[in-house]
């Protein structure tokens, strides 16, 4: 059992729970941020909710054995991008959703 982070913008938040629940049935501990439907951005909480969302998703990172980096259409945006190399900088393994995809490594 590996214990995964997801990361990925929140614009492909089925994806994540799609993919999330298929690594989970393999037997993985799967970490999503949180997702309200009536906040859809960062711009929608106040700087101070935005500050501490990210600080918990790093922590996410930090107790996971790898990220999982859902990139649709291999879309990575400046906040993934940053997760990634935090992630790299703490020599965790990363996932790419469109590697599991295009390989048909997900199966159900």
């Amino acid at each position: 059992m590996k214990i995964i982070t997801v990361c990925g913008s929140l614009k492909f938040y089925k994806e994540m729970m799609d993919i999330t629940e298929k690594m989970e049935l393999q037997g993985n501990c799967m970490l999503v941020p949180i997702y309200n439907p009536s906040k859809s951005s960062k711009d929608d909480f106040t700087e101070e909710e935005a500050l501490m969302l990210d600080k918990m998703h790093k922590e996410r990172i930090k107790l996971s054995d790898a990220i999982l980096v859902v990139n649709v259409n291999n879309y990575i945006g400046s906040s993934t991008k940053s997760e990634i190399e935090f992630a790299k900088s703490l020599n965790k393994e990363i996932i790419y959703y469109t590697d599991i995809v295009d390989n048909n490594k997900m199966t159900r």
